[in-house]
């Protein structure tokens, strides 16, 4: 009862900070020059 398992806190930090690299990718998102800007630097590689 109570067995002290390293891997778990490991994987609740690495979900924490996948869970907060997603919200600021999706946060970055939400400014339309942010997409157009990153669209024509795409297209400009063709």
């Amino acid at each position: 009862m109570g067995a002290h398992r390293p891997g778990r806190w490991r994987r609740l930090a690495l979900g924490i900070g996948a869970a907060a690299l997603l919200g600021a990718v999706f946060m970055a998102y939400r400014d339309p020059h942010l997409v157009v800007d990153l669209a024509n630097r795409l297209w400009a590689c063709f």
